[in-house]
């Protein structure tokens, strides 16, 4: 597996998850503290994260595909990016978990 594939991951999933931190800090403030602005803020977060989701989806399932995960896994990172602050502990053990995966064969075709 390249280590591309990975990267890209990352990289929406760290989007991701601050959108929707920010998404439902504008929540907060819309609903709750009745803030001046809030809305326009809230519909603006909501509308990138709501594309952007989409590319983390993508993005996800191309990861697991090529990890092989079960679908189960599979299921719960794709998930993760729907729960504020989960984005960022999946993304953390993934990461962990496909850095064996995405080893460079270079170094194996040095040897030979």
């Amino acid at each position: 597996m390249k280590k591309s594939v990975l990267t890209r991951y990352r990289i929406m999933a760290y989007v991701t998850g601050v959108l929707l931190v920010l998404l439902t800090l504008g929540v907060i403030a819309k609903y709750l503290l009745d803030m001046d602005g809030a809305a326009d803020f809230t519909k603006i977060v909501g509308i990138a994260h709501g594309w952007l989701y989409v590319l983390y989806l993508v993005c996800a399932f191309d990861l697991g595909s090529k990890a092989k995960w079960p679908v189960g896994k599979q299921l719960w990172v794709l998930i993760a990016g729907t729960i504020p602050t989960a984005a960022f502990f999946v993304e953390r053990k993934v990461s962990r978990e496909v850095e064996a995966l995405v080893a460079d064969p270079a170094p194996a075709a040095a040897q030979a």
